[in-house]
């Protein structure tokens, strides 16, 4: 600790300004379902955390624009530049297993969905808002119906490697625009990598992807379809700490999701120095360790965490159907190290999935990258 009276005063008014961090209270435990687990793992961020009072992460001001043309990301409310800012996502469908990683470019993603596919493996779909310049992303694998809905409400273009007979019926609509490397016409967006072993060595790139946007006459500009508000967010100057739900916010710091994702057993370790959560998951010889993206070199974390739990149903031969489009089912909301229990709707295809607390309120998200766990309603995962 610094021993001037000016960083002494200096590190009063962060205290005052953000407690973003939990104190975890003697003998406090997750919710009442699940089991409190112990873990070996020692968290290990890939790069430098920024300097930090003790009660917590740092108070960044960001209520006005680093430099002129620059506006709010909707999918993350960081500053970014105007021009991706109006630019329409793209939604890459990624797997998610032991032959799968490392990822490239999968800590670029903005909010990052997983869910279950067939045989209890997971797939990510990962939402890219400045894309056109990635050189590498992925690998990408194929597509299932339940994705489609979720890159509906962000009026994204969906990024894929073909996909069982059940996403036809949505893929002619004609409002749904993807890329495929099935179609000969989208062959530019996409390259393998002959050191990887199949199915695992197609990747997308960003210039081809806008190569192929070109080509196919697809808008780069959001097209009016989705809700043009979607999260709620607060500014980094004000962080929502969750301390104005008193007792109902639990305490949060360790989330194991093995219970739900059997074999990828992925968690989130929460860093009180920069208020992210950074993810693990399970790898490769019986290993457990930090995700790394293979690009950046950076495990993947995020400032918000959503489970959402949804009704399951198997077609038959493996393949799922999940229900994104509901207003019975509820999940939790975990940031700041604490979380809450809400609930979900989803109402029509392009309509945003909203969360709301147990007041009925639409809880509100800090800036920065989202990750939104889906899981099997029923299906157990723990917290402490």
């Amino acid at each position: 600790m610094k021993n001037t009276k000016i960083l002494l005063i200096l590190a009063a008014l962060a205290v005052c300004l953000c407690a973003c961090g939990p104190e975890n209270a003697p003998g406090e435990t997750d919710s009442s379902d699940s089991t409190s687990l112990s873990s070996s793992q020692e968290l290990q961020p890939s790069r430098p955390l920024p300097e930090t009072d003790a009660s917590g992460p740092s108070v960044e001001d960001d209520t006005l624009p680093p430099h002129e043309g620059m506006a709010r990301s909707r999918l993350t409310n960081e500053w970014v530049d105007a021009s991706v800012a109006a630019t329409r996502p793209i939604a890459v469908i990624i797997p998610n297993e032991a032959n799968a990683v490392p990822h490239y470019n999968l800590s670029q993603a903005s909010v990052l969905y997983e869910a279950n596919v067939e045989g209890s493996m997971t797939r990510f779909m990962a939402l890219y808002d400045d894309w056109k310049d990635l050189e590498k992303i992925g690998n990408v694998r194929s597509l299932r119906t339940y994705y489609m809905y979720w890159a509906f409400e962000w009026d994204a273009c969906i990024v894929h490697s073909g996909g069982p007979f059940f996403i036809d019926e949505l893929i002619a609509q004609p409002d749904t625009q993807t890329i495929n490397d099935h179609l000969g016409t989208d062959g530019a967006a996409f390259f393998e990598d002959e050191t990887r072993s199949k199915p695992h060595r197609l990747y997308a790139n960003g210039p081809g992807l806008l190569e192929v946007f070109n080509k196919k006459n697809y808008p780069l500009e959001y097209r009016g379809l989705a809700d043009r508000s979607h999260y709620q967010f607060v500014g980094k100057s004000n962080p929502n700490t969750l301390e104005q739900y008193g007792k109902s916010a639990q305490n949060a710091a360790y989330i194991d999701m093995s219970g739900c994702y059997p074999l990828t057993r992925c968690y989130f370790e929460y860093n009180e120095e920069d208020g992210l959560y950074y993810r693990s998951q399970y790898l490769s010889r019986g290993t457990d360790g930090p995700h790394i993206d293979a690009v950046t070199g950076e495990q993947l974390s995020f400032r918000n965490i959503i489970v959402q739990n949804v009704i399951q149903e198997d077609l038959g031969e493996g393949y799922l159907a999940l229900q994104c489009q509901d207003t019975t089912q509820d999940g939790w909301f975990f940031t700041c190290g604490k979380g809450i229990h809400v609930t979900w709707e989803k109402t029509s295809d392009y309509g945003a999935t909203r969360y709301y607390d147990d007041n009925g309120d639409e809880i509100v998200l800090n800036t920065g990258k989202t990750m939104i766990c889906v899981v099997e309603a029923g299906d157990n995962f723990t917290f402490r």
